[in-house]
């Protein structure tokens, strides 16, 4: 008997439920944190994308930071027995259910309304800590207020040092676990795309800033309808109306902001005077060297990052993930070290634990997720990383971070 034909379409012609929301419907396509990328590009104001994409000068170390994992291969073994992957690890003495930090990135709310608070949520519910920005959007009170998680708290060093005591209290007020102080921006690097763009914050109006916002209106009306952007920590410090235009309220570039307020003498001995205003872990973000670790080292740190800032202040300084082996050589156990820069796949975190790092520290990679969806962009984008790690370490079995190690490497 002949199967009739519209049977044998419905066998074949499965089709997806539409998805309405628009958001979840983008997201369900990203595969990966580049899908994230080229969905945020296309979401938001070329300024704005550039200025959360781009780097320094020719953006060589901003490549190299990625090209440094993808030169890097695995040597998996076999019958290791990858039942039950465990991701978890430790930081600071805490347990940490994957080897993954959030790092800290200013003026977050460009991206997205919700800026810093969004970010917070999301880390909070992957119980991953999350590094709030001095430079932030948000104010440290606002951030502690919506997440029970892990916090720390990202210091750039003023010549107003009241203020800077001042936001460290605040911190530490609000449960913030730890202290990363900023090293590598003594100095602004030339960040050339946000100089051909004219690129301010808040952004300035001009003929360019129209035509973009027209053809980004989604962005644009998410913009106006919410409250001015500042750097909010800054404004919300009991000594900011004694330092001038600080907080952003007014277009201000960037370069000329970081020349006429970041303490450009800051040195070794100010890590004791942060020891002395700060009762917890203190985190030196920016080491690029052997050299300066051993220093970090010898001053009695207990956890550095490894860092050049995501490629945005000196270029051709070392790619990261490069760095990671011989630090840790230098050092041995006496320090936690953390790989920040070049971030993209669960791999690349894989890659940075097994060759040393205590854990990797990722900033685009969820900026584009909220650039791209807000904060389920930020969800989806630490999904994608957890879900990368598992089925990388399953397949190279190792089924525990404590298996991870430069024998699966090969450099």
């Amino acid at each position: 008997m002949a199967i009739p034909l519209v049977d044998t379409l419905r066998s074949v012609l499965q089709f997806r439920k539409f998805e309405l929301n628009s958001v979840d419907r983008h997201l369900a396509f990203a595969t990966n944190i580049d899908d994230l990328r080229k969905l945020a590009k296309k979401r938001l104001p070329g300024g704005v994308f550039d200025y959360i994409d781009g780097a320094a000068e020719d953006e060589i170390t901003f490549a190299e930071n990625t090209n440094a994992f993808r030169r890097t291969g695995f040597k998996p073994r076999v019958l290791r027995d990858v039942n039950n992957v465990d991701l978890s690890t430790s930081i600071l003495g805490q347990p940490l259910p994957m080897p993954l930090l959030l790092a800290p990135t200013g003026f977050t709310r460009i991206a997205d309304p919700d800026g810093e608070l969004a970010v917070a949520r999301s880390a909070a519910k992957a119980n991953v800590p999350y590094t709030l920005s001095t430079m932030s959007t948000r104010t440290i009170e606002e951030v502690r207020a919506v997440s029970s998680g892990r916090l720390w708290f990202q210091v750039y060093v003023w010549k107003d040092r009241a203020m800077v005591a001042d936001m460290v209290a605040r911190a530490q007020a609000a449960n913030y676990e730890a202290l990363m102080i900023t090293v590598d921006t003594t100095v602004l690097g030339r960040r050339e795309r946000d100089v051909r763009r004219g690129f301010s914050l808040p952004p300035k109006i001009g003929l360019d800033t129209i035509l973009d916002g027209i053809v980004h209106p989604g962005w644009t009306y998410r913009f106006v309808r919410s409250e001015p952007i500042k750097f909010a920590t800054i404004a919300g410090s009991t000594t900011a109306s004694k330092s001038g235009d600080v907080d952003g309220s007014s277009a201000v570039s960037l370069a000329e902001f970081t020349a006429q307020q970041f303490d450009q003498s800051l040195s070794w001995k100010d890590v004791e005077w942060f020891r002395s205003i700060w009762d917890g872990p203190i985190i030196l973000k920016g080491i690029q060297t052997v050299a300066d670790a051993k220093i970090a080292q010898s001053v009695g740190l207990s956890c550095i990052a490894l860092s050049n800032h995501g490629g945005r202040q000196l270029d051709t300084a070392p790619a990261i993930f490069d760095l990671v082996a011989p630090v840790t050589d230098a050092i041995g156990d006496s320090m936690e070290v953390i790989c920040d820069g070049g971030i993209r796949r669960g791999s690349d975190i894989v890659k940075a634990v097994a060759a040393g790092a205590k854990a990797a520290m990722a900033g685009r990679a969820y900026l584009y997720g909220l650039g791209a969806g807000g904060e389920r962009g930020v969800d989806h984008a630490i999904g994608l990383l957890t879900a990368d790690m598992h089925r990388v370490m399953a397949l190279i079995g190792a089924p525990s971070v404590g298996d991870l190690t430069r024998d699966l490497l090969e450099f």
